[in-house]
C-alpha cells in the first residue's frame, strides 16, 4: 500500500454537517477497504481563488491515508459523481504526517476567535479634544479656484 494526501472542495451552500458527512462517507471507503487514516482535517469555508461552478467560496477537507491504489481510484470516482464536490487532488506521498498542516498551524498562531488582550499599545497620550476642523471649502468652490489659478 501507498501513502495519500487527498484534498476536497465542497460546495458553499452545503451544511458544515453534510461536509463532514461527505467526509465520513470517504474515510469508511478508505477503511472498509484495509485504508488507515492517520489525519483528517477540516479547514472550513474559505474563498476560492476563482469561481468554480458558479461557486466563490468552498468547504475545504484534507485526508492524510495509506490505501492501495484501486481504493484511491474508487474513491476519486465516487468524488466526481458528487455534485457537492467542486474540485479535488490526491497527491502520493512519502510518509504519512501526523502534525496538523501549515492551514491549521497558522490558523492556530493566529488566535482567531478570542483576541484576548491587544497587548502593550503604549503611551497615546491624553487624546482629548481635538477641536474643531475649520472652514473647508466644498469640492465646486475648490475647482472653481483652481480653474481660476490656471487662467
Amino acid at each position: 500500500m501507498a501513502f495519500y494526501e487527498t484534498v476536497f472542495i465542497a460546495r458553499q451552500d452545503i451544511s458544515a454537517a453534510q461536509v463532514e458527512t461527505l467526509a465520513d462517507q470517504y474515510a469508511e471507503h478508505i477503511t472498509s477497504n484495509e485504508g488507515k487514516i492517520s489525519r483528517r482535517e477540516s479547514w472550513g469555508l474559505k474563498n476560492l481563488a476563482y469561481r468554480i461552478k458558479k461557486n466563490r467560496k468552498g468547504h475545504y477537507v484534507m485526508f492524510n491515508y495509506d490505501a492501495k491504489p484501486e481504493v484511491v481510484a474508487e474513491m476519486e470516482r465516487v468524488m466526481r459523481l458528487s455534485e457537492d464536490v467542486l474540485r479535488y487532488m490526491t497527491v502520493r506521498t512519502d510518509d504519512l504526517p501526523e502534525e496538523p498542516s501549515a492551514v491549521l498551524q497558522r490558523r492556530e498562531e493566529r488566535g482567531r476567535g478570542d483576541r484576548g488582550d491587544r497587548g502593550d499599545r503604549g503611551d497615546r497620550g491624553d487624546r482629548g479634544d481635538r477641536g474643531d476642523r475649520g472652514y473647508r471649502p466644498r469640492r465646486e468652490d475648490r475647482s472653481a479656484q483652481t480653474e481660476g489659478a490656471q487662467e
